[in-house]
């Protein structure tokens, strides 16, 4: 029995349907993670070194004020806006010649020009406030403790309760998109560390 062959245009539609499947593949399989892998590890670098300005902006607040804040806006304010922090970020060390400028650049170059005309950053402040990925602010908080003492005369009778209250000696700066923080609340020894370091 003799058969005759399928013509070819049938034999090309199926090679062009097995190209265009094997490309879908590639791209699925091979293309996409790699772009959603640049795309956290973007992410990741990014507001981890927004974690690391806010950090810094607190330990120069702190450094002014002898507390720590919980209001960002007062602290890209102060960055913004104080003379202090001004002349560290235009300083040099004498002796080693390196800028005493605290804040780098982040991934994104964005200068920003303070009010007397000067070019202060490598990247905007008011960045600080969202984080790159959700755009969900950054949370920042501060500790409060009550130091209670209870003055007693020579009867035993309680003269006058005294209660301090002091805010801000401890700060936790956290992401809302990860579990990356800076600071703890509790603990003095994990003040100014950030949790991937």
């Amino acid at each position: 029995m003799i058969r005759k062959s399928d013509p070819w245009y049938v034999h090309a539609g199926l090679y062009a349907v097995i190209v265009v499947l094997v490309f879908l593949l590639i791209q699925v399989a091979i293309i996409e993670p790699t772009k959603v892998t640049e795309r956290d590890r973007y992410y990741k670098t990014e507001s981890r070194a927004r974690m690391n300005y806010l950090r810094q902006a607190q330990i120069l607040w702190e450094g002014r004020h002898e507390n720590y804040t919980d209001n960002i806006d007062s602290l890209v304010h102060f960055i913004k806006s104080d003379t202090g922090v001004a002349k560290t970020i235009l300083g040099y060390d004498s002796i080693s010649q390196r800028s005493t400028n605290p804040f780098g650049n982040l991934a994104k170059f964005e200068p920003f020009i303070s009010d007397s005309g000067d070019t202060l950053f490598k990247f905007n402040p008011d960045s600080l406030y969202v984080t790159p990925k959700s755009h969900k602010r950054f949370i920042v908080k501060v500790d409060t403790t009550t130091d209670v003492d209870t003055v007693i005369n020579r009867r035993g009778k309680i003269v006058k309760i005294d209660s301090v209250i002091t805010i801000g000696q401890r700060y936790i700066i956290q992401n809302p998109d990860n579990k990356d923080k800076i600071g703890d609340l509790f603990s003095d020894a994990l003040k100014n560390t950030a949790s991937w370091e």
